[in-house]
Parts: structure tokens; C-alpha cells; sequence
């Protein structure tokens, strides 16, 4: 092999694998953020618009359950007294999506208009969170 065809075959190699690593740095993540207690809220959602201004393009769903869902109740407010539904209208202008388990509105009694708009009611959280990594391949967070 001459000099010429090796810097050709060089140059080849090199052009693709610059072509596969800006594809993968291209590609959506899909990630669940499990929440479960609202004590966590304030961090998970720190560590949510943190994970965005990191990788803009990942599809993040919070899915909440037990004392997790507290956060996406109206009225609520974290240990500053700062309301939870500024952040997540926040967040859901930047696509992320919030569920809030039914299992547990009806477990604990709590009126499903309670529930912020930018919220979604699923009949188990703990289901949601498995169909979602089975059958749509996201990746598990619990923060």
C-alpha cells in the first residue's frame, strides 16, 4: 500500500467515525425520573433542569407516587414556601411530561382537580414506570 491510500483509507476512518459520534451526540435519550417522596421534589427537579441544559434534546418523564405526588398538588409549596408550580410549568414548557399514580389520589382520597394541569393521572405509578422502560426503552432515574 502506497502513502497515498493509506492517508485515503486514514482520512475515511477518520471521516466516519466523526460521522458516528455526531450522530450519537444527535440521538434523544428517554429517561424516568421516579419520584415517591415529595421531600425529594426541590433536587429532582434541580437535577431535571440541570439534565436539559445538558442534553436539550432528552424526553424526561416524571412519573409520581405516594408521598411523591405532593409536589403536583395545587397549593403546594417547597420548604422555602416558594410554590412547586412555577418550576414545573417551567419544566413542562420544556417538554417534560409529570404523572401522578391514581392508585395513590384514591388511597389517600385526594380529588383528582387537586392535581396541576401540567400533570397527567395514570392508573399506577409504579406500572408506568415499568411500561415505560419495557415497552418505550427509558432509562431509570430515581434521584
Amino acid at each position: 500500500m502506497n502513502i497515498i491510500n493509506l492517508m485515503r483509507s486514514t482520512t475515511l476512518i477518520f471521516l466516519l467515525m466523526t460521522a458516528v459520534l455526531a450522530t450519537a451526540a444527535e440521538r434523544e435519550h428517554k429517561v424516568v425520573y421516579h419520584i415517591n417522596d415529595s421531600a425529594n421534589a426541590t433536587a429532582a427537579l434541580h437535577n431535571i433542569r440541570n439534565h436539559l441544559n445538558a442534553s436539550p434534546k432528552t424526553k424526561i418523564v416524571v412519573v409520581t407516587l405516594g408521598a411523591g405526588i405532593d409536589f403536583l398538588l395545587d397549593g403546594a409549596k417547597n420548604p422555602n414556601g416558594n410554590p412547586y408550580e412555577i418550576p414545573v410549568q417551567e419544566l413542562a414548557g420544556r417538554q417534560v411530561e409529570f404523572r401522578v399514580c391514581n392508585n395513590t389520589l384514591e388511597s389517600r382520597n385526594i380529588d383528582k382537580s387537586r392535581v396541576l394541569p401540567e400533570a397527567t393521572i395514570v392508573p399506577s405509578g409504579v406500572a408506568e414506570i415499568a411500561r415505560l422502560q419495557a415497552e418505550e426503552g427509558y432509562v431509570y432515574l430515581k434521584p
